[in-house]
């Protein structure tokens, strides 16, 4: 099994409150972990049927019958919203006590381990029943350093981009062509109709496939829209699905302390370079090369990997990037306490002074005397220069971890 960074979180997680959640993309590895972490809880799937329709028909009884002496894994718990309310009668009340032969309330901590892949369904009902009862944690996609430390990170920055990061294709060693295909196609026919009643389904996977090529664009709704083929409020709601099921997220300007004249929109990035690469249609590593969104596929890797480290260590994501209305622009802004600092993500292999140039006028704009901008690019080597550091890609997660303090 390859050891995921979320472990230690959800290890932690458990010895403090009675629900730990652990949501993400589907086939990020969220069950996996669980079994391996939680080794002596039950495990009930709720996707499956028989199953899921019990736990909605009695769900105080269901889970009576499945929470055990050490609990219980509740997989894919969208499934089964009816749940959350039940979990939280049983963790306030001395249901708890009974059921489980505690002799101290704190035994109740780390009883209920949930999975889910659906963040709109699972954040509401946890918002309504279960806040203050539960830590929820973030498992996506394998991220650079988990590949490197299983010694499964292919050497070719292009193969990394086009392979992503889903574990079954390091794994099991799936065939990656046919596998993509299959995720997107069950995707849309299975959760994007539980999320939304979406009648033209083939609309929807254009629509995907229009997102993956304004990869690091500003989004425009308007052109988005018209493009589409659909009015901007139905544009919102299905970004708002690709959102809530982990395929994309939404990079936000860095506004704070600056003139309106500033981009407001934000930008789209995915997940997964692989689910990307082939709504773009490509077929191997070396297409990549000539691709006219090269550039935008490797912005799309580091941020989703800057996210991935947030994420591991149990936190949310503190980035932006910020653009002016003149075209200067930095491509990721990590917000510390101190301040916010300062990434240029770079497609080119040979580290250039030039890098630096829009940084420097960041740190002239903003008065910053510290020179500890950083540019992550496509070569292999490590740099200190005068404006900051040149990062090489396959060392991004080793200046990620100072700034989550």
């Amino acid at each position: 099994m390859i050891y995921r960074e979320l472990e230690k979180k959800l290890i932690s997680s458990a010895k403090q409150i009675p629900v730990v959640a652990i949501l993400g993309p589907r086939q990020s590895g969220k069950t996996t972990l669980a079994k391996s972490v939680f080794k002596k809880h039950n495990y009930v799937s709720l996707e499956n049927l028989d199953i899921r329709n019990a736990a909605k028909e009695d769900p105080y009884k269901f889970l009576e019958s499945n929470i055990g002496k050490h609990g219980v894994i509740l997989d894919e718990i969208q499934n089964a919203p009816e749940l959350f309310s039940y979990i939280q009668t049983h963790v306030d009340t001395e249901d708890w006590q009974r059921l489980t032969g505690s002799k101290t309330y704190e035994d109740i901590n780390g009883k209920f381990i949930i999975t889910g892949s659906q963040n709109f369904l699972v954040n509401e009902s946890i918002t309504q029943t279960l806040a203050g009862r539960i830590y929820i944690h973030t498992l996506l996609p394998l991220s650079i350093s988990e590949l490197k430390n299983s010694s499964l990170l292919p050497e070719n920055l292009n193969s990394v981009i086009f392979k992503g990061g889903y574990p079954r294709i390091f794994s099991e060693k799936v065939e990656l062509e046919s596998w993509i295909p299959t995720y997107i196609r069950t995707y849309i026919e299975r959760d994007v109709r539980q999320l939304k009643n979406i009648s033209n389904l083939s609309l929807f996977q254009d629509f995907i496939k229009l997102c993956a090529g304004r990869i690091g664009q500003v989004l425009n709704i308007t052109s988005l829209s018209d493009d589409c083929g659909i009015s901007t409020t139905t544009l919102n709601s299905w970004i708002s699905i690709l959102e809530a099921s982990y395929v994309i997220f939404k990079l936000k300007p860095y506004y704070k302390n600056f003139s309106k004249r500033l981009i407001k929109s934000p930008k789209i990035y995915f997940y997964d370079t692989a689910l990307a690469c082939n709504l773009l249609e490509i077929k191997s590593p070396e297409q990549i090369y000539s691709h006219y969104l090269r550039g935008g596929l490797f912005e799309n890797l580091i941020l989703s990997e800057i996210h991935k480290q947030y994420f591991n260590n149990g936190l949310l994501p503190n980035t932006y990037f910020w653009r002016d209305k003149t075209g200067n622009e930095i491509d990721c802004l990590i917000d510390t306490a101190k301040k916010p600092i300062p990434i240029e993500i770079k497609g080119s292999k040979t580290p250039a002074s030039k890098f630096f140039d829009t940084i420097q006028y960041w740190y002239d704009l903003s008065g910053s005397k510290e020179k500890d901008g950083i540019v992550i690019y496509a070569g292999d080597q490590n740099q200190k220069r005068t404006h900051g550091q040149i990062i090489s890609w396959n060392s991004v997660d080793k200046i990620i971890k100072k700034f989550m303090q």
